[in-house]
């Protein structure tokens, strides 16, 4: 016999999306199940960088002074041309963005949700809707027999979303380019500036940024290898190919830093993004269901944006639930759930597809071909011109969480019927 569970909002995915999502909740009194397919919180990518909007969405969510307090931000990029040895200086000159491990995020989000909020070793096998009462029902079947109700459901689990694929999402396209991702680290200190370093040749851009005195984020971006699938699950391969193979001409300054990664937070993959159009008029919304993060928007990292924006999901879904909630007085008619999503979906809509498009422009523009017009777009059109313009996207304010406070009739909790 099977087991049937009610829940007022299940999130798939405990990911950075799926982790701020029930933040956001949370703080509007509303309770959210986490279901995650792996057995703990995935750490993959080692690090990340957060630029101004992130904080402005951690602010929201009130923990960036969790994270604030141990981070620096980074004032100063250096871009360096491997083939002519030239170098770029950028400064940040507004808030400058921090490299910060992706496990202390996880974890910083984590631990402002009650301990039974999320469940891992949950597999979605199956989603369907019903109408109870003339209100949707989603009705979540997972791998292990186990039926879960729910009047809400928000996927974010990731590229290959199931939810993202219910709602008819085409599923992404490689780019035809791969990184590799890791972290370094340094027992006795690394020495270096707090900067971002990059270093660029036809078809290719490597750099790192320090985390801590003694932890460094580096990756290492080129055109897809035509055995690349061969490299995932062997760290051991891939850091050997790199320091002999695609990346022996880089600087010795970079390669050191290979040379001293933790084997275990080493990945291969290939770089996904979904098709601008797709994100523009295909649903994101049916009934009261939709997704965020990497389930609606997945991207290419070039602006550094795909953590970023996952987080102003978070809090722009979480202001629209909230809003709606104070008209009601604290009590949410599941059907007032579409009106809210509606909301969110319109306002993110044409954020994320802008995200989409100036990443993988940015891309283009960095690891172009040898001659000498795609040279003229990234030396000095991209780097000089148009680069400080992409990352302007980094200045937008996601807006706040709304306060919830209702008379003590219906301060029992913020529910939906």
């Amino acid at each position: 016999m099977k087991m049937v569970e009610e829940e007022e909002v299940v999130i798939v995915g405990a990911g950075i999306a799926g982790l701020a999502t029930a933040v956001a909740l949370k703080r509007l009194g509303i309770r959210a199940l986490l279901l995650e397919r792996a057995e703990g919180l995935r750490a993959t990518g080692a690090a990340l960088t957060l630029f101004s909007n992130a904080w402005v969405a951690l602010d929201a969510l009130a923990v960036s002074h969790k994270l604030t307090s141990i981070y620096s931000p980074v004032k100063r990029g250096l871009v360096t041309n491997i083939q002519t040895g030239a170098t770029q200086e950028m400064s940040f000159t507004t808030a400058g963005p921090r490299s910060i491990h992706r496990k202390s995020l996880l974890e910083t989000l984590a631990n402002e949700l009650p301990i039974d909020t999320i469940r891992f070793s949950s597999k979605v096998a199956s989603i369907e809707t019903q109408t109870q009462e003339n209100s949707p029902i989603t009705i979540i079947h997972l791998s292990d027999g186990t039926v879960v109700k729910a009047k809400m459901l928000i996927g974010c689990d990731g590229v290959h979303s199931v939810v993202g694929n219910w709602l008819g999402l085409a599923a992404p396209v490689n780019s035809g380019r791969s990184a590799i991702r890791g972290l370094a680290v340094f027992p006795q200190g690394h020495g270096l500036n707090h900067e971002v370093r990059q270093f660029v040749d036809v078809g290719m851009r490597a750099g790192f940024v320090p985390l801590s005195d003694k932890d460094i984020y580096w990756f290492f971006v080129n055109q897809s290898p035509p055995n690349g699938e061969n490299f995932s699950g062997n760290p051991e391969l891939i850091q050997r190919e790199l320091l002999e193979n695609y990346g022996k001409h880089l600087p010795p300054l970079y390669l050191d830093v290979v040379r001293h990664c933790d084997l275990s937070t080493l990945t291969w993959a290939p770089l996904m993004f979904r098709k601008p159009w797709d994100i523009m008029f295909k649903k994101l919304r049916k009934d009261n269901i939709t997704v965020a993060g990497d389930a609606m928007h997945p991207m290419t990292p070039d602006l550094g944006q795909g953590g970023c924006s996952a987080l102003e999901d978070a809090v722009v879904l979480g202001r629209h639930i909230g809003e709606v909630l104070i008209t009601k007085n604290g009590k949410l008619d599941s059907r007032d759930i579409g009106e809210a999503i509606d909301g969110y979906v319109k306002e993110r809509r044409w954020r994320v597809t802008w995200l989409v498009v100036g990443s993988y422009l940015s891309g283009w523009a960095q690891q172009g071909g040898s001659n000498w017009w795609m040279k003229f777009i990234r030396d000095v059109v991209f780097y000089r011109f148009l680069f400080s313009k992409f990352f302007n996207a980094a200045l937008y304010d996601c807006g706040k969480l709304p306060s919830v406070s209702f008379s003590s009739e219906s301060k029992s909790s913020s529910k939906i019927d």
